[in-house]
Parts: C-alpha cells; sequence; structure tokens
C-alpha cells in the first residue's frame, strides 16, 4: 500500500525531566538511536525511561488533534501540554506505524501509536483522556538523525 501525503513541523518541544514544563525550541538535534538532545528520553530521566523502548526517542502529535479537541470537547491543549516532541500538521500519523517518513533531514520510523495516560490528565487537571483515545501520537525511532526548525516538511519515504 502506498501513500502520499506533503506535512510540516508546526512545534518543537522538550522537557529536561520527567514533569517539568515542556520548553519550545526553535531548532532541535535529533540524534540517531537516543532522542531528541537534552529531552528526558534522551538522558534517561522520563516518567518511562526505567521502561525503555526503542520507539519512544521522539514522539508526534498532531496540530489537528489539538484543534478538535477544542471544537469538539472545549478542550485547550496547546503543544507544550500534550507533552509530545513534535507538533505536525496535514500529516496522517496513525497510518505511519510500522513506515519510515522523513522530516526535513531527519528520517524516523513510526514505532507504535501512543495512548493517552491518566497521568497527563492529572498533571494538567483537563479531561483529555477519552478525547485522545486513538488520537494521542506517534512514539518513534530516529533512524538518521539531524537538526529540525519549525516548517520543515513532513514526507513518507
Amino acid at each position: 500500500m502506498s501513500f502520499d501525503f506533503t506535512g510540516v513541523l508546526v512545534a518543537i518541544h522538550i522537557a529536561p525531566e520527567a514533569s517539568a514544563p515542556m520548553v519550545e525550541l526553535g531548532a532541535a538535534r535529533l540524534i540517531a538511536g537516543v532522542g531528541i538532545d537534552g529531552d528526558r528520553y534522551a538522558t534517561g530521566r522520563g516518567t518511562y525511561s526505567h521502561k525503555p523502548h526503542a520507539d519512544r526517542q521522539v514522539t508526534l502529535i498532531e496540530a489537528e488533534t489539538l484543534e478538535a479537541l477544542r471544537r469538539d470537547h472545549g478542550i485547550d491543549l496547546p503543544p507544550h501540554e500534550t507533552r509530545r516532541n513534535l507538533t505536525v500538521a496535514g500529516v496522517p500519523l496513525n497510518h505511519l506505524v510500522g513506515r519510515d517518513f522523513r522530516v526535513g533531514e531527519v528520517v524516523l520510523h513510526g514505532g507504535r501509536l501512543n495512548v493517552p495516560c491518566q497521568y497527563l490528565e492529572d498533571l494538567l487537571g483537563k479531561k483529555v483522556f477519552k478525547p485522545l483515545i486513538n488520537r494521542s501520537g506517534l512514539n518513534c525511532m530516529i533512524v538518521r538523525g539531524g537538526t529540525l526548525r519549525p516548517g520543515e516538511a513532513i514526507r513518507p519515504l
């Protein structure tokens, strides 16, 4: 099955450790097999770092999901509150499981869909668990690293 799309990287966020506020970056260095330079999962200081998973190197969420939360549920969830690293637009994340795709010069492999967690709902005090079912983003492995900036094109390989 082949499909084509061109999306865009909207925002980049990292957190230095578990539960720390996400910080927006104007550029980020992604390290193959490791994660985003300075992010909690690259340094082993994330909530789930004690349960390593190769596809937890970078997480993505669709800007369209955030728009739907606002429109359909009246929930304002800005990108930094999602706890995901890359906010993208025009990218069918659910269809990228098991596929490689390019974000600028970086190549990612879609590992598995991210599942909403009660932790996020508790941390934010917003009822996001149920509305994020099947729309909570994508966990990825970094196949080829490089530097990313918002505005980079996203395409399937």
